[in-house]
Parts: structure tokens; sequence; C-alpha cells
């Protein structure tokens, strides 16, 4: 513990869904003598307006189950009980399912839950604040490394958009794909952009969705329906950017009709409802995800492509991990922004997001294009993948996040 007032441990920069749950697993697993600080201009906002909705991966779950935040929005999320992948042209008539999910990975447990954004944000604020986490509805302006005299304990200088100043020990960016304080660390990202964006949006149908998600490959890229609570899905929906940006431009109707060929009329009559968003897609990581008394989390150290919908996953591995990191070497008495401590993290991430970074790749330039030939590959790939019964489990158990080194809180263990 530090021992000024105006110095703390850790001050964590982003107020999101990675921010806000490594303060709360500091603070849970160190208690009141940690001190935690997440800034943010966006806290305390309600985001009542936020409509965007996120996959919550079975070991993810498992994190939120753990730090006591899950049992306060589980009646909002919508669990996935079986998955449809198809692969066709924009025109065809009928798409053939070439490969099917059952939703659970265990009796009774869905792979994964769809929750709306703002539900679970509301959630983490307020579970942070009930374990003493102190929030800071303001940016991190700017950070130095001020000359200490011997025997002081190391830290940084960071001042505020707000005016505010304030020394910790460790700072954590888990301030977005576009991290100013990565970019002020001068750690480069390595990437490249896909030319491609997705349209966002949330769609009511007549009919129940009875829990599944669907998944169509189409050449322009893929065009995910996510089940939501009540008959509601979420769309993540694949174009070139120029093609985007052109739909989401129509009139109502027009875009109705957009969506309509592709969504088809399984569930009956659809109708758009909410605002219509559009992201840039590219694969990005960041060369370094540490630097002096600095670590990256989430979307700051990398992005890949929603193709397997593994982005916002991938940041609470990052979380867990860091986290983890971080409680044992506060435990033993270390400095937790010590360069051994964090080099740890860094080997514990680094290869499993280019892995994974690589994969999601691969699965683009797969199946988003036009080539017949690769067509018939990837149709007879997801068909041999779906007669075979342990693969296909190995295929759940990896999307569901439980494959490989598992971070404690992945496995729903406390630190």
């Amino acid at each position: 513990m530090t021992g000024r007032d105006d110095q703390i441990d850790v001050l964590i920069a982003g107020g999101g869904f990675a921010g806000l749950t490594l303060a709360i697993a500091l603070r849970q697993s160190l208690g009141p003598s940690f001190s935690v600080t997440v800034a943010d201009p966006t806290l305390g906002n309600g985001h009542a307006d936020d409509e965007r909705a996120s996959a919550i991966v079975a070991a993810a779950r498992r994190l939120f189950e753990a730090l006591g935040i899950w049992q306060s929005v589980v009646e909002e999320a919508q669990p996935i009980l079986d998955m449809t992948v198809t692969d066709s042209r924009l025109g065809d008539a009928v798409r053939p399912v070439f490969l099917t999910f059952a939703g659970e990975i265990e009796p009774g447990e869905p792979f994964a839950h769809m929750i709306e954004n703002r539900f679970l944000i509301a959630a983490l604020e307020a579970k942070a604040r009930q374990v003493g986490v102190a929030l800071r509805a303001t940016a991190v302006a700017n950070f130095s490394y001020p000359p200490l005299p011997q025997g002081t304990a190391h830290r940084l200088d960071v001042a505020f958009a707000d005016g505010g100043t304030l020394a910790a020990r460790l700072l954590i960016a888990a301030d977005g794909a576009r991290s100013s304080i990565r970019e002020r660390a001068g750690i480069a990202v390595h990437g490249w952009d896909y030319d491609q964006s997705a349209i966002v949006t949330n769609v009511r149908h007549e009919r129940d969705h009875g829990g599944r998600a669907e998944e169509h490959f189409l050449p322009a890229g893929p065009f995910a329906i996510l089940p939501l609570k009540g008959r509601r899905s979420s769309i993540v929906w694949t174009e070139t950017t120029p093609e985007a940006n052109r739909i989401v431009a129509l009139p109502d109707a027009a875009f109705r009709d957009e969506l309509e060929q592709r969504f088809k009329l399984h569930l009956g009559e659809i109708t758009a409802v909410g605002a219509r968003r559009v992201h840039p897609l590219g694969f990005f990581v960041a060369r370094a995800f540490i630097a002096e008394r600095i670590a990256l989390v989430g979307d700051a150290a990398h992005l890949i492509h929603p193709i397997a919908g593994q982005g916002l996953n991938m940041g609470l591995k990052d979380v867990a991990a860091l986290a983890e990191v971080i409680v044992d070497a506060a435990r033993l008495g270390l400095d937790p922004g010590a360069p051994n401590v964090l080099e740890r993290y860094q080997r514990w991430r680094r290869f499993d997001t280019m892995t994974m970074g690589i994969a999601t790749d691969g699965l683009n330039r797969l199946f988003s294009n036009r080539s017949s030939v690769l067509r018939v590959v990837r149709d007879v790939g997801l068909g041999m993948v779906d007669r075979v019964p342990g693969l296909k489990r190995l295929f759940i158990r990896e999307a569901a996040g439980l494959v490989g080194e598992a971070p404690k809180l992945l496995r729903g263990k406390l630190l």
C-alpha cells in the first residue's frame, strides 16, 4: 500500500467491461489496503441508450459469477442454446446448413449468453462502488515518471483532464483500440485494415428464436443473428466498408429490405429497432503489452475480427491473467508495477492473442470471398467437423474459452 493520500496502487484508465472487471477483481482479492481507481469520462452516465449487446462465453460468465456480478444480471441474459452455420450466396433461395452446435458445454451450462451492454456495465459500476473502487468521471490526460529520491516507492505521476493529479504504482490502459496511453508510452501496433465494416443493430421478429444463434457466411462476410431476451436478436452484419456506409444511410424501408434479404423470414416479419452503427474492422496487436509501470488490456492491446465473437472475451482473458499476476505479487509484498511482474502477464497473454488473431484472420479470408473453389473446400471442412462429435466438442469448448491455460477467474475460482 502506498503511504500518501494522493498515491494509489493501481489506476485503470477506461471504465468499460475490462477496466471495471479488473478493478473489482483486485479490490475483492486484496482488500481495502490495496487502493484502486478507475478513470473514465463516461462513468455514471447510466449507458441507458446503449442498445449494443455482447456474447459472454462460459469462461467469462464463470469469471463474473466468481466476482458476484452475474447474479445481478442473469435475468437479462439470453442463453445461446444452439447454433447453426450456413454458407451461401446472397441470392440463393436455400441456405444449406453445414454445421450445427448444441449450446451446452456441460449439462445445464450454455456455452455462451447474450446480454445488452447497458445491464452489464450498470452491474459492474455498482459492484465497483460496493467493494470500494474509486470512480473518477474524467480521462487520463498525461503521465510522467518523476525523479525520486533513493528509498521512495516508484510510481507514475498522472494528470487528469479535469485538472486533478494522482500518483500510482501501476497504470492500466483499458482505454480502447485508440488508446492514448499506449500511444504516449510509445508502444507500436502491428496489423491491417480489412476494408470491411460491421453493421450492428437490433431486430424484433414475430416468432421466438428459441435461443438459437445463426451465422450465415455470405461473400461479403458473415451475417450473425444472435438471440436476445424476448423476440429480439442482435445483428452483426459484415460488408465492404463503402457498402456498409451506403446501407446504414438508407431510409428505413430500404434498410429493412436489405436486412430481410440476409435475415430471411424464418422468424416471421422483422423490424429493425434502435440505432444502426458501423464499426470498421481490422486486425491489430500491440508490439508489447507492457511498458514501464504500464500494462495494456482489452482493445488497447489487441483488436481482432468479430467472425468468431471472441473480441470481448479475449479482453476478459487479459483481465483474469493480469489480476492473478498482480494479486500473487501483492500477497508476497512485491511491487505490482515491477518489470518482472508485468513480464509474467505479457508472456501469459501475448502468444494466445497472436494465435487467436491469426485464426480469425484466416477464417475471414477463407469465408469473405467469392471463390467457388474455396467455397467447396470450406463447405467440405464444415461438413467433416459436423460429422465428428469429438471435434465438435473441442470447437465448442474453444469457443467457450475453456481450452488452454485458463486463469483462475475464468475457471470460476477466486484469487
